[in-house]
Parts: C-alpha cells; structure tokens; sequence
C-alpha cells in the first residue's frame, strides 16, 4: 500500500536585513564655505512676480534676423524635398512642410526639452543633495528677479569646466564643477546670469534659429562634398573632364549670384555677425545679474577663472576671437565695472 504523501509545510523562514541605504552623493572637493554677500532675501518676505515673465530683447531679435537668410534656405530645401516626396509617394507637399514650420513650438514643449537636455546636451537631473544646495539658491535669484522659478528644471552637466547653460524655453544646468566649487552667492551669481538669457529670449531664439537653419546647412555640406567628391571623380579619368565641371560650378555659382542680387554672399559672413551678436548676449545676461545686484559675485568668480587661465589658452588668433561667441573675461569684467561702481 501507497504510503500518502505528506502535506508541504512552510517555507523556512530566512533571517531578514535592512536594506542598504543608496549611496549618498559625495563631491569630489569640500564645497567652500558659504560666501553670502547679501543676496539672500529675508525670511517671511513676500516675493512679488512680473507681469512679463520673459521678452525679446533687441539681442534676441537680432538673432531672428540674421538667420532669415537661412530660414528661407532652408524652407527652400524642404519644399524641393516635399515635392519629390510628392512625386515619389503621393504625399502631399504641404504636409510635411506645415510640420517643420510648426515643429519650432517644440522649443516650448517639456518632454522635447527633456530629450534635448539629456541626448543633445548631455545633461543629467540633479540628485537629491545636489538638488538641495541648487534649488535653494535658484529659488533666491528668481525671488529676486521677480520671475517664477518653477517654470524652469535645473540640470546639471558632468563636466569638469566651470560653467552653465540656458537652453530652450526652461532648461536651466550648471557643471558639477561649479555647483561644487562655487560659494552659494558667486552660484547664486552664475544663474543670475542664465535667467537673463531666458528672460531676454536669447536660450529660445538661439535654438529656433539653429534648428530652421539646419535643413539648409546640411544640403549645403552635401552639396559641397558632392561637388568635391565629383571632381576627384573627373580628375582620375581626365583633367580636362575635371577642368569643365570647375568651370561649369563656377558658372552656377556665378548664375545664382547674378539672380539672387549677391545674397548668398550673406551666408558667408553669417557665422561672424552670428558670434558677435552671441558676444552681446553675454554681456546683456552679466548685464541683467549686475541689476540684481550680483555684479561683486560675478566680477570675483570672474577673476578667479582669469586668474587660472594660461596665456596660451586666452590666445587663439583673431579669426577664433571673432568666431567665440562668448567675449573674453576682461571684456565682461570691463563692463561689470560700472556697475560696480553704481554699487559701491
């Protein structure tokens, strides 16, 4: 006879351990101590908000118009490459260009701007204990600039270089480096200056003019490898062959600057009004810092980074000085002056 099987009984019990705790955030240096020069608001102060929260300042606008000539480029190159999807697929032309003209709205769309900021721009959000030192001293600077700093997310970027960045219509990073490494009031300093590029408008109009203008930069660089591989092409069966499309592009090119007035001309001097007009833009930001009262803060940090400098960093010839679109620091120094005076 069968013996029955017996019934299972519970499972063995395992003693139980607490739960590591996540590691906390460690920086790689002691953070200074902590350098207020007055910034902080008092506490129970009622914190006003303008009625604007940002604008288009005459540095913004500017930046529209020197990138029209590219915008009409690149309107150009779409609705050629519509029509050929036209023919192609029966798609009509006009959809996919109403897509790109409205596709600038995205500046302004969080979830875009989250996927610029962490594959475009290599930004990271802030752990817990960087997010407690930053939005501290980002929720003093807006207070004081009258602007709500919950409308914008703070970044930081893993990078070892002292700096920060605005870009799109929200995003706000600065450098681990710098969190780490500036006193709260030279920080406090530094996003003084970022908010003044998104108040302005310079963070939203620098990507719109970016992002419009890149359908005609990429046909024009591959318009110009076609062009060189073709010739290399010709000159292994015949420099003569080679000679005649020199010369045949040469007379396009002289074709479309006949028809066109010379505005094509125009690209080429883009990138050098495009850097000066990026040059201002700093200065207006270290500008908008200086009116909150950041400009002793700012004008140390800013010898501080001169001070570590090399001179073989500062000198990079004339034609990389005219294509920087930042000024140099004793350039923005030189401005600050005065409204350190005006402080004093």
């Amino acid at each position: 006879m069968t013996k029955p099987a017996e019934s299972p009984g519970p499972p063995p019990e395992y003693p139980r351990y607490p739960e590591a705790p996540a590691p906390a955030y460690v920086p790689s240096q002691p953070r200074p101590e902590h350098d207020d020069l007055g910034y902080r608001h008092p506490p129970g102060t009622r914190v006003h908000y303008r009625a604007r929260q940002r604008t288009a300042d005459a540095t913004a606008l500017g930046r529209l118009a020197l990138h029209l000539p590219g915008f009409l480029t690149s309107l150009l190159v779409v609705l050629g490459t519509t029509t050929l999807l036209e023919a192609w697929l029966g798609l009509p032309a006009w959809v996919p260009t109403s897509l790109w003209l409205v596709s600038g709205s995205l500046t302004f769309h969080r979830p875009s701007e989250r996927f610029l900021a962490r594959h475009l721009l290599r930004l990271q959000h802030p752990l817990p204990s960087e997010l407690a030192v930053l939005a501290p001293v980002w929720r003093e600077v807006t207070a004081r600039a009258g602007v709500d700093g919950n409308r914008y997310e703070l970044w930081i970027e893993d990078s070892d270089d002292l700096n920060a960045l605005a870009a799109a219509g929200h995003i706000v990073a600065v450098t681990r480096r710098a969190l780490e490494r500036l006193p709260e009031a030279q920080l406090a300093a530094v996003l003084a200056h970022e908010l003044g590029h998104h108040t302005a408008g310079h963070a939203w109009t620098g990507l719109l003019s970016w992002w419009y203008a890149l359908p005609g930069r990429l046909a024009w660089l591959g318009l110009a490898a076609g062009t060189v591989k073709l010739i290399r092409i010709a000159s292994g069966f015949s420099y003569v062959a080679a000679g005649i499309l020199i010369v045949l592009f040469g007379w396009i090119t002289f074709a479309t600057l006949t028809l066109t007035y010379g505005l094509p001309l125009l690209l080429l001097a883009l990138p050098y009004l495009s850097a000066a007009v990026g040059r201002r833009a700093e200065l207006r930001a270290d500008r908008h810092a200086a009116a909150l009262g950041f400009a002793p803060m700012l004008s140390r940090m800013l010898h501080d980074v001169l001070a570590e400098e090399t001179p073989a960093s500062d000198d990079g010839g004339v034609l990389s000085r005219l294509l920087s679109t930042h000024p140099d620091h004793r350039t923005r120094l030189h401005h600050l002056q005065r409204h350190l005076e005006l402080q004093g």
